[in-house]
């Protein structure tokens, strides 16, 4: 069976959402990221990404990371592009050129947006704000609108990314997306990347991801 290491409050929630929509089943290690620790090293601290059994898995010290019939695999776009190519049916690629475009897409989220999108998430609309949190949010937002173009202008001809239905690149980019949706004044522009937003929420398997990583203590 296929194990996944990491929590749902992670970037693992990409691995445990496409493996709802493969019906996939899966064991899930939950790993904590270090960072959300008093003292990560602490004798009684929970299992985390310092901890000497996850490093022995992954010197790299972060999740997610998949154990699938031998093959340890890290970084999570690696980890759903993989699991699409073995299981995905529709969601997987149909031949080589989707293949190539749904890493394409993938990519393009990962480079192009997530870094910003991350500052915005963290502190954009902060109630302890630092005196340069509104600067780095405005600089941010200005960085992202040219790559929200190039999405919203796709997805205004096309219901999803790549072949006319949901796949992994939808998946990969909506998670991605999804760190930037709370500045509501810079995705007012792009309608259909929200339109396509909520579809891609509006997904069971999205829907038992989510509920999961709610259930988890923040």
């Amino acid at each position: 069976m296929l194990t996944i290491h990491g929590v749902t409050r992670s970037r693992a929630s990409r691995i445990i959402w496409l493996c709802h929509e493969l019906d996939l089943p899966f064991q899930q290690v939950p790993v904590i990221q270090a960072y959300r620790l008093a003292d990560a090293d602490a004798a009684d601290a929970p299992l985390n990404t310092r901890s000497a059994e996850f490093l022995a898995l992954s010197p790299a010290g972060a999740v997610p990371v998949i154990e699938d019939e031998g093959l340890v695999l890290s970084e999570s776009l690696a980890c759903t592009l993989h699991l699409a190519r073995k299981h995905g049916g529709p969601t997987g690629p149909q031949d080589y050129a989707e293949d190539a475009l749904m890493g394409q897409w993938s990519l393009y989220g990962a480079t192009a947006i997530e870094p910003d999108a991350l500052t915005i998430m963290y502190l954009h609309g902060r109630t302890l704000s630092q005196p340069d949190d509104e600067a780095l949010v405005a600089e941010a937002a200005e960085r992202l609108a040219r790559p929200l173009k190039v999405l919203d202008d796709h997805l205004a001809t096309h219901a999803y990314l790549i072949g006319g239905r949901f796949t992994v690149a939808d998946l990969n980019m909506a998670e991605i997306t999804r760190y930037a949706m709370n500045h509501t004044a810079l995705m007012e522009p792009f309608p259909a990347i929200r339109a396509w937003m909520a579809a891609c929420h509006e997904r069971p398997a999205f829907q038992a991801m989510w509920q999961a990583r709610l259930a988890e203590p923040e």
